[in-house]
């Protein structure tokens, strides 16, 4: 039997983004085994994928070059690094396929260049034509979803305390304070959304977000439960999945929303929504047209204008057409 194995994306929302390629790479081999390699912090996202055999955690270079060796046939890099490449080559991988990438072609058995048509479109396309490049097969439809293993769905409704429709809150966002809307219009949009849809509130994010969740949550007249840090991945992916509605940022929880079904509504200022739009038919995106976006900074170093310019009104507006279509 064959042994494929795929080089998991570093953040969460890549990973999403992401799933359709692994599912190709599975259609590529199917008699294969698939495992994925993936850092810590991202790997429960393909322990609920079905396509996938086994997952492997990331620990140290040297420690991962040990424990490939030998183990491994053909492998697919999904990053762009250099090191990433690096550590399939050391490993004594015979074939290595990923893009030609940060100087890395020489480390790569099957490479192809970034084609200028991926350039502004979704992720997912973009790691669809490096196997396409590379000349596997990509002709079905992409899907990006996720199942929610049982013992998370119990997981996530111990923590959400009884059964209820539930609006969720996502105020935080890792890539820096440039990609979060203003707390205090999180708090009113919510409010007025909980009355109006007989809803209760629910923050979630990292223990990183503690902080601004306390800050939506005192903003905010229905008293919130918050969950900020207590969630593990697929916690988190199971109280997603019992959501009526997401309000978000643009961030790891808004792909994982998407992942599971759940209909959300995005605030998106620095980033390029082309390229990391979540994947779904269930979610509108809010944003301000603003010369200077999408800028990728973590920091605005002016005004914050394309989030200021997003009132709690047209998130709210967006939001109600969501859950009248739902």
């Amino acid at each position: 039997m064959q042994r494929v194995l795929v080089r998991a994306p570093n953040w969460v929302g890549d990973t999403i983004l992401s799933l359709p390629a692994l599912r190709d790479v599975r259609r590529n081999f199917p008699g294969s085994r698939l495992e994925v390699l993936a850092r810590p912090s991202v790997a429960d996202v393909y322990r609920a994928v079905l396509e996938v055999d086994a997952v492997r955690e990331t620990t140290s270079f040297g420690s991962d070059v040990a424990a490939l060796r030998g183990n491994v046939d053909l492998a697919v890099v999904l990053p762009n690094s250099f090191g990433a490449a690096l550590q399939l080559q050391r490993a004594g991988i015979p074939e290595r396929y990923g893009y030609a990438t940060q100087g890395r072609g020489l480390l790569l058995t099957r490479r192809c260049p970034v084609p200028r048509e991926v350039r502004g479109q979704s992720e997912v396309y973009y790691y669809r034509a490096m196997l396409a490049g590379v000349g596997l097969e990509v002709t079905a439809a992409p899907d990006a979803s996720l199942r929610v293993p049982p013992a998370w769905s119990e997981a996530a409704r111990r923590l959400l305390e009884g059964s209820g429709g539930w609006l969720g809150i996502n105020p935080g966002a890792a890539f820096g304070t440039a990609k979060r809307w203003i707390p205090e219009r999180f708090a009113a949009a919510a409010d007025r959304l909980a009355r109006r849809h007989g809803l209760r509130p629910v923050i979630v994010g990292g223990s990183a977000e503690r902080e601004v969740a306390q800050r939506v949550a005192a903003a905010m007249l229905t008293p919130p439960l918050v969950l900020c840090g207590r969630t593990r991945l697929g916690e988190l992916l199971g109280v997603l999945a019992e959501l009526k509605l997401l309000l978000t940022n643009d961030s790891g929880p808004m792909h994982l929303a998407a992942a599971v079904g759940t209909p959300l509504v995005a605030v998106v200022g620095p980033t390029d929504w082309r390229e990391t739009h979540p994947f779904t038919p269930r979610a509108t995106l809010v944003r301000e047209p603003v010369p200077c976006a999408p800028c990728k900074l973590r920091d605005c170093p002016i005004d914050h204008r394309c989030m200021t310019g997003v009132t709690a009104e047209r998130v709210v507006a967006a939001a109600d057409a969501l859950l009248e279509a739902a």
